[in-house]
């Protein structure tokens, strides 16, 4: 499978066509203005925050910037990162479906709606503000690898479950509400499922992703009414989107402690039982480092409609890459990948790379790992930038074994339907050059700078958005197979990931506390065993 250029991203909420701010736990971000506009702007600011402190001290009720619903002060729950005790060493071996830590177990389900938020400048307009989730947590360390017991203290428990934290970012997308009705519906568990949605679109012209299909009162069973407090929709204007990476740093902000934490797009489609499926699957690497991310299937042929079971026996894996030239420079690019049954059983299977379309990991990889707040009107160099700064936080990648969930690519019967779709190209003239500065900033992030390129970059927040000290990027491209000096790649990597020979060979390096791959024990170098044929 490729990456598609013509795949959105998704949303959710409450109830049908209310004004748009009573919708229930709805934040909103600052419309566009110019730079002309910027002290008048300020003095109306400054005019209605007066008048909300008055109200505010005058009424005793605390709102976010737009209005929201009061509720009584013991309904909040503001979890706060914090380290739990050591947890016992029988706990770490428990089958993640049934796992219980008590010193987890918090106030269910979490929410962002009534958090104070804070103000950020637009990436791509600095004319512009939003107002945005603060994160939960800082990186658990400075960079270094973390111990079992502080990544244990990560996450939540429902029912003495683990529950799951879903990312969707979705632009304009009319099958982001059919997504979050998948996720719980098919889910065996869907009360331990938290998603968090950044909806850009166009008010008035969009639906928006949390608007029920049909109104509660006639179908109450949807899980957009039924679920409706698991699901935390972050709206903003589509000429105010820049592209999947800072819309999906918004998503990383709505995190707040889950145990797991995963990301699909907005047009997805699961597998009856997925979240019991994945957490098996992750539970079989015995690594809690350990990431599960592949390009998905085409939705096309692979879920029996009346049981939701998969018909596929094949799995993309993740090993196809090259280097890229368009209007943001050269850059690595993730090419079409391989599909076939998985070559190792009973466990997903290490590779390479890290794909935006699908991941599956612990909760403390958005902590350690967030989406870069400076990298507006980026799209081909997203992967590669998270790939590699989780590598050097020591992090490992796998293909899963079965797939969970399914695309809906513009292919096929489906072709006019995603074609419908806008992008977020469709402003790209509000931020003219904003996308060389961002992908400036992401080479030279990750050791893959141009090294004619001499000019400076945003260096702002790199200790948070930056790489770790467990491997330098330099161990990758090494092993992989990666020349930044040429800005080339040997080839026919695929002939020794998809062989299953990476992970026979690497497995065995596995950190017997289950922290990741010990990859000062491997001196592999890959070189191309087929030069020059295709």
């Amino acid at each position: 499978m490729q990456r598609s250029k013509d795949s959105p991203l998704p949303t959710p909420t409450t109830d049908q066509q209310q004004p748009k701010a009573e919708r229930y736990g709805r934040k909103y971000a600052s419309k566009k203005r110019s730079a002309s506009s910027s002290a008048a702007s300020l003095a109306d600011t400054a005019t209605v925050l007066i008048t909300l402190v008055i109200i505010m001290y005058t009424t005793g009720v605390i709102k976010s910037y737009v209005a929201l619903p009061t509720i009584q002060s013991d309904a909040i729950w503001f979890p706060g990162w914090d380290m739990q005790q050591e947890v016992a060493g029988d706990e770490k071996n428990k089958d993640s479906n049934s796992l219980t830590r008590d010193s987890n177990t918090r106030a269910w389900p979490v929410s962002v709606r009534y958090e104070t938020f804070e103000t950020i400048k637009h990436p791509g307009d600095p004319s512009s503000t939003l107002s945005v989730p603060t994160f939960y947590s800082d990186h658990i360390t400075d960079g270094r690898l973390m111990t079992r017991a502080e990544a244990d203290a990560v996450g939540i428990e429902k029912n003495n479950m683990p529950t799951i934290f879903v990312a969707i970012a979705s632009y304009r997308d009319w099958q982001c509400r059919t997504t979050l009705e998948s996720i719980f519906n098919r889910a065996k568990f869907p009360e331990r499922v938290r998603v968090a949605v950044v909806d850009q679109i166009e008010d008035g012209v969009d639906v928006p992703c949390d608007v029920p299909i049909e109104p509660c009162e006639n179908s109450p069973e949807q899980a957009l009414c039924k679920y409706k407090d698991h699901v935390d929709v972050y709206e903003m204007e589509a000429a105010l989107a820049v592209g999947p990476v800072f819309a999906r740093h918004i998503g990383h902000r709505m995190y707040r402690g889950e145990t797991y934490a995963m990301q699909c797009d907005a047009h997805v489609t699961f597998t009856a039982n997925w979240d019991v499926d994945i957490l098996g699957q992750f539970d079989s690497t015995k690594n809690d480092m350990a990431v599960l991310s592949t390009y998905l299937s085409d939705i096309q042929g692979s879920i029996d409609e009346r049981t939701g079971a998969s018909l596929r026996h094949t799995r993309p894996i993740m090993c196809n890459t090259d280097y890229e030239q368009d209007q943001l420079g050269k850059h690595l690019r993730h090419e079409s990948q391989p599909e076939a049954p998985a070559t190792i059983k009973g466990t997903p299977q290490l590779q390479p790379y890290w794909a935006a379309g699908f991941s599956f990991s612990r909760g403390h990889f958005i902590l350690n790992v967030p989406y870069d707040q400076y990298q507006p009107m980026v799209f081909q160099g997203e992967e590669i930038s998270i790939g590699i700064r989780g590598f050097t936080f020591g992090y490992d990648f796998y293909a899963p074994e079965r797939s969970v969930c399914f695309h809906m690519y513009a292919e096929g019967v489906n072709k006019a339907k995603r074609k419908k779709v806008s992008l977020f190209w469709e402003h790209a003239n509000l931020y003219k050059g904003a996308g060389k500065d961002g992908m400036r900033r992401l080479k030279k992030i990750i050791h893959m700078g141009d090294k004619h390129d001499h000019n400076e970059y945003n260096h702002a927040d790199e200790h948070k958005y930056g790489i770790g000290k467990v491997r330098e990027p330099e161990k990758f491209f090494e092993t992989f197979g990666i020349h930044t000096d040429s800005e080339t790649t040997e080839n026919h990597l695929c002939s020794f990931v998809q062989s299953g020979k990476m992970h026979v060979d690497f497995s065995r390096h596995l950190r017997p506390d289950g922290m990741g791959i010990d990859y000062g024990k491997i001196n592999y170098v890959f070189k191309d065993p087929r030069p020059g044929q295709p």
